[in-house]
């Protein structure tokens, strides 16, 4: 275990950020209050570096992610403990059963956790910057297209108010064709004093088949107003055209944020490893591959895989009873991922939606079946990646076929 020279609990604010310093060596505590400037924090942790020379300091905070962790990285004498909330929380209470909180107590605190019980705590051991770069992209992409759908389902409710119309010959809003129409016509009236040439031209341009040109051209000439009162075309027609602009630039960057990813996958020495996952994809592979980095040391085992992202389950003990429940702490987005890839791999591999069924037929309901098919890949994708061998369904069913698996009766039986 590392001796630190001090050690430093940081209690970060918007405004302003409280800091206590605990040397082991003499015992003080020395508490500090800094703006949110990054001069501020640039002298202070010079100032540090001077006081305690060529001496490694450990600090404890409560972001995994964040702009304090950015901002501490380029110091190489500070080594980064991310201290969960909850962990804090619990420990605050132990001294503070009235739960009293105080910021320059709670970096006091996270000193004294880090110098009492560091040997419980992880580092934070950062990947390389490839890496980093796409587990930022892929989360921040997913984001947007939470943004995209909200958007798309506030267009559909504004559009069935006034035009529904559109909803049938533009079933998928999320599309350029979609938003050029709306943004040339958005109200019925509009459309129809349109020439049919026109409309016509447009779809060609928009390469739509000509049996369904046909069938829309029809439907429009023959299309009757949903309403003819002023207030809710006029209200509506102007939140329609904001949606489409929001919506537009929310697809935008969807796809810059793609070619972004698309471009670090392509030189990231791993990826081929995820893409051979059946349904990975364009999408899951990179998601999946930011997901496990590129440091084999940091999960041990596929075990600590599972449960660090929160797919394994908790087991839960008190007197005679004991009970099962799924972890409600963890990283979201990981366990999102690994929850997602699962539904995706029932599309494209016999043996996962073999198991899904499987797990449906024994009461379990959709999300627990998806959990259970999440903890299972986790393992092979944890060996593939230890190995760097990429994923072989023969070879795989081969092992299920000899470790008689359950598993191999049902799928003969569905193949036959």
């Amino acid at each position: 275990m590392t001796d630190f020279a001090a050690f430093l609990g940081i209690d970060w604010a918007n405004d302003k950020h409280d800091l206590c310093l605990l040397d082991p060596a003499t015992g003080t505590r020395d508490f500090f209050h800094l703006s949110h400037k990054a001069e501020v924090l640039e002298e202070f942790l010079t100032q540090l570096r001077r006081r305690y020379p060529h001496q490694p300091i450990a600090v404890g905070l409560e972001q995994a992610r964040g702009p304090l962790l950015f901002a501490l990285l380029k110091y190489d004498f500070l080594t980064l403990y991310p201290i969960h909330p909850t962990t804090l929380a619990r420990y605050r209470e132990a001294f503070s059963p009235s739960r009293a909180k105080d910021d320059p107590r709670d970096a006091e605190y996270l000193a004294e956790l880090l110098h009492q019980h560091r040997d419980r705590l992880t580092a934070w051991s950062p990947d390389d910057a490839q890496t980093r770069t796409l587990q930022m992209l892929v989360e921040q992409r997913r984001r947007l297209v939470n943004d995209r759908t909200r958007l798309s389902n506030r267009l559909t409710a504004a559009l069935k108010a006034y035009y529904p119309q559109t909803l049938d010959w533009l079933p998928d809003l999320c599309t350029e064709v979609a938003c050029d129409f709306l943004s040339r016509w958005p109200t019925l009236t509009l459309l129809q004093r349109a020439r049919s040439a026109t409309i016509e031209q447009f779809f060609r341009h928009h390469h739509s088949h000509a049996s369904l040109l046909a069938r829309r051209l029809s439907a429009i000439k023959s299309a009757t107003p949903l309403v003819t009162d002023q207030a809710v075309i006029t209200s509506s027609t102007l939140l329609v055209k904001s949606l489409v602009l929001q919506l537009r630039a929310t697809m935008q960057a969807i796809a810059a944020h793609e070619q972004e990813i698309e471009q670090l996958c392509a030189a990231h020495p791993d990826f081929q490893l995820f893409a051979a996952l059946p349904g990975a994809g364009r999408v899951m592979a990179p998601r999946l591959l930011a997901a496990l980095g590129t440091q084999r040391t940091r999960f041990k085992d596929a075990q600590s895989l599972a449960c660090f992202s929160g797919i394994a389950p908790v087991i839960e003990r008190s007197g005679h009873s004991c009970w099962t429940r799924w972890r409600y702490f963890c990283p979201k987005f990981l366990r999102q991922t690994f929850h997602e890839y699962a539904g995706e791999s029932i599309k494209f591999c016999g043996w996962a939606k073999t198991f899904y069924h499987l797990q449906r037929s024994k009461g379990k309901r959709h999300a627990a079946a998806l959990r259970s098919l999440a903890f299972k890949w986790i393992r092979i994708i944890w060996k593939c990646w230890q190995t760097r061998t990429p994923y072989d369904e023969a070879r795989y069913l081969a092992q299920l076929k000899k470790t008689n698996s359950p598993l191999i009766p049902l799928l003969e039986a569905a193949l036959n």
